[in-house]
């Protein structure tokens, strides 16, 4: 794996893709074992798919969201309270696959 570059994640689809989908590929796995899998692939195919990771500093990610991601959600049926914290447990997890796929401490 290439060494980190604060710099080169901004252009991290040209740089850093293949380390991405690792991470991605291994946050769905994560809550995929935990979830309805026909939850968790609406949400990877109908809002995670528009996400935007950014890198915050110090080994921190941040990921953005699409606005309005429950309403981008079709073919499931769930309550919001449930949707919102099964969407933060997976953004949190997909926060934490990054760091560990770029080698940051702290990947837990």
């Amino acid at each position: 794996m290439p060494e980190f570059d604060p710099e080169k994640f901004e252009e991290k689809y040209v740089h850093y893709l293949t380390e991405l989908q690792r991470a991605y590929r291994a946050a769905f796995e994560y809550m995929n074992e935990r979830y309805d899998s026909e939850l968790v692939h609406a949400i990877d195919q109908q809002v995670l798919n528009e996400s935007e990771p950014f890198y915050e500093g110090d080994g921190r990610f941040r990921i953005e969201l699409p606005e309005n991601p429950a309403d981008r959600l079709q073919g499931v049926l769930i309550e919001a309270e449930k949707l919102d914290a099964v969407l933060a447990e997976y953004v949190e997890r997909l926060e934490v696959e990054i760091r560990r796929v770029f080698g940051f401490e702290g990947g837990e």
